[in-house]
């Protein structure tokens, strides 16, 4: 059947058919959105997943890629590194005190000890010696200690980058820490750790002693840190600084050392105690060649003048001996404060010392010691020798000055034995004797005080003069027992002892211990008429620069024995040396005087003699106040007294001593008193010889 449709229909149809088309259509297109979105976002996926994919694959190792990142990480690595270092500096730092109130402290005031004549006798001070500019100095001596201990020294700032790292290589290898010791230190560091800091080797003193480096390469010239460089430093034996090193070792002042001199001071600051030239002369003389070297490396002297220069190892380095003359530096440097109190500049102490007397005054006592005493059982000898106003020329205080710094002349006290007995007969001569008094020479015992002769033999009546000249004990026993202890003591120190004696009869035989230099000051009044003197060793003290800060103006107790007494107590001294215990004493042309003294069981031996001119007095004996075999006052004590006394008076006119020749109640002539005059004695008695045998009877 055939169907028909109307236009309705077919509009209809069309509609719905469009419509389903549409929908048709648009299902195809929505299907085919969704599908591009789905392949979209399938190939989005995809490729992120590519994507992310690349981004965590390794890459290949390059070694450009190898070197960034060493690099990158050394940086790293360094910046952390240089912010923990730049903390610890300042950590470091910050316990220095504030820079405004940094300052090179001032050198310790050195005292500059010279003899008469200006011969350098010894630096006294905590430096040992005076500092001394560059321009002073020969060109080779500062340049062995920059050649030697820092060569780039005129190059750097303070620090040496290439020296620090060059140490720290060397201690490394040598299994030690990289800062550890001084290896890489420049000059400025030395002068920095030797001016403010401690010795100690610590990472924190290193830093400080590096910024204080920086300072000072800032605040002073290249010049003057060298100048503080070779005076300030240490240099072994209680030197500091250049000068004081150059006394010390060879004598002389650094404006005059040797090339080789100079490279041996030089070499010494790596290890004074270990390179000196007085106790290892063979390592001073390797270092120094290796000193010598590295000057003519670096251009400052020729090979040739190096090797001329160079110490033979077979030959001993001669260095200076510390004679008897630093007895009289000590001795000086302790009477500094008294003088002028308390030294905070440079002095030069101008002494009253003879050079030439000094060294035979230590020649002798060094000779008779060194040849006699080991026989004879002593070890020690000491002489002080002075003119007749108490100006002390040479003093010695012992045979050897390095081995034993104890001063036996001036510090000791020891029994002067008979050479105090002239003090006991001056008192029994004011008492009215004479020296042809009568005196009974016999044993006796007093209270438990029995005094023997030395020999054990016994004279009888016998003159003043007599008991004087052969030290008989038991004549100055009575003479003390007569007069009383007590007037004893007061002459003497009248005539210028100063230690304190106990008044008891036992003096009369010298057992109060006294000083070489008390006692022989005492004889003084004996050589120039009786005037007292003071001992004295300092004639000026002056500033480096000149101003005068002491000068010595003749003072003193003035007349502390009349005139006629003198007279007598040179004619009987004067017998003492000529016929008794002191007769080995000999000054050809000249007229001497003196005693000799010898302590129980020969422990001290003294003999103190004199001329118009000098008065010296020698000691012999041991510091432990041992026994010798047979020595005595008139022995060794007056060879020693012999030897130096001809020595000091060649070339001088003889002269008298004064007032001998008195008439008994008339003062002798005198320069005050040409024609003499008559004594005021009254009606005391010339002799009191009755009186002492009324005491003492025979014994």
């Amino acid at each position: 059947m055939d169907i028909k449709l109307s236009d309705d229909d077919r509009i209809g149809g069309r509609r719905k058919k469009s419509r389903s088309s549409g929908r048709a259509s648009a299902k195809r297109d929505t299907s085919k959105k969704s599908g591009r979105s789905q392949r979209a976002e399938t190939k989005k996926k995809s490729t992120s997943r590519r994507a992310f994919g690349r981004s965590k694959a390794k890459k290949p190792f390059t070694f450009w890629r190898g070197v960034w990142a060493l690099f990158y990480w050394s940086m790293v690595v360094f910046m952390w590194v240089g912010i923990g270092a730049a903390a610890i500096i300042a950590y470091y730092a910050l316990q220095l005190p504030s820079s405004d109130s940094w300052a090179v402290p001032e050198r310790p005031a050195n005292i500059r000890i010279v003899a008469a004549n200006g011969q350098l006798i010894s630096n006294r001070g905590k430096m040992g010696g005076e500092a001394v500019a560059l321009h002073e100095l020969p060109e080779y001596v500062p340049a062995a200690f920059v050649a030697i201990e820092d060569r780039r020294f005129f190059q750097h700032f303070g620090l040496d980058p290439i020296g620090i790292i060059g140490a720290m290589r060397i201690n490394i290898s040598q299994g030690r820490m990289p800062l550890s010791g001084n290896g890489g230190s420049t000059i400025t560091q030395q002068v920095a750790k030797n001016l403010f800091l401690t010795p100690d080797q610590t990472i924190g003193r290193k830093i400080q002693e590096a910024v204080l480096a920086l300072w000072l390469e800032q605040t002073y010239s290249k010049q003057e840190i060298l100048e503080l460089y070779i005076n300030r430093m240490y240099f072994g034996a209680g030197a500091y600084g250049i000068e004081a090193a150059a006394q010390r070792y060879f004598g002389k002042s650094a404006r005059n050392l040797s090339l080789g001199e100079a490279a041996i001071l030089a070499g010494v600051l790596k290890a004074p105690s270990s390179l000196s030239p007085d106790t290892h002369p063979d390592a001073a003389a390797a270092r120094a060649k290796l000193v010598l070297q590295s000057m003519a490396e670096e251009g400052y002297i020729s090979d040739a003048e190096a090797a001329a220069a160079a110490i033979d190892p077979n030959k001993r380095i001669r260095t200076r001996v510390a004679g008897a003359e630093y007895y009289v530096a000590d001795w000086v440097e302790s009477l500094m404060n008294s003088y002028i109190g308390d030294v905070n500049q440079d002095v030069v102490v101008t002494t009253t010392i003879d050079w030439n007397l000094q060294k035979e005054a230590e020649f002798a006592v060094r000779e008779v010691v060194g040849q006699n005493g080991e026989e004879r059982h002593f070890s020690q000898g000491a002489l002080v020798s002075m003119t007749t106003d108490g100006a002390v020329k040479a003093i010695v205080g012992g045979v050897d000055y390095s081995d034993s710094q104890y001063n036996r002349a001036v510090t000791a006290r020891r029994q002067p034995g008979s050479s105090f007995k002239p003090f006991v007969y001056l008192a029994g001569l004011e008492a009215g004797l004479t020296p042809d008094s009568k005196v009974l020479d016999a044993p006796f015992d007093i209270d438990g005080w029995a005094p023997k002769n030395y020999n054990d033999r016994y004279a009888g009546e016998v003159t003043l003069r007599t008991g004087l000249a052969y030290s008989l004990n038991t004549v100055a026993g009575r003479l003390i027992l007569s007069v009383g202890p007590e007037k004893v003591i007061e002459i003497a120190h009248r005539l210028g002892i100063s230690t304190q004696i106990d008044p008891v009869p036992s003096i009369a035989l010298g057992t109060a211990g006294i000083s070489l230099l008390e006692l022989t000051g005492a004889y003084a009044p004996f050589a120039n008429g009786g005037v007292g003197v003071i001992p004295h060793v300092i004639s000026r003290i002056e500033t480096a620069g000149g101003q005068v800060l002491y000068q010595d103006i003749p003072a003193g107790p003035g007349q502390v024995i009349a005139p006629q007494y003198v007279g007598m107590m040179n004619d009987m001294l004067s017998e003492a040396v000529e016929v008794g215990t002191g007769k080995a004493a000999s000054l050809p042309g000249w007229q001497i005087a003196g005693k000799t003294g010898t302590t129980q069981e020969n422990r001290d031996a003294v003999f103190v003699g004199y001329s118009s001119r000098l008065v010296t007095g020698v000691w012999v004996g041991n510091d432990d106040n041992s026994a010798m075999s047979g020595v005595g006052g008139g022995s060794f004590p007056v060879e020693i007294w012999t030897q130096y006394m001809q020595k000091a008076h060649e070339g001088l006119t003889p002269a008298a001593l004064p007032n001998i020749g008195f008439v008994p109640g008339q003062t002798p002539a005198n320069d005050n008193n040409p024609a003499g005059q008559q004594t005021q004695q009254g009606d005391r008695p010339r002799t009191l010889v009755d009186l002492i045998n009324q005491l003492f009877g025979n014994g």
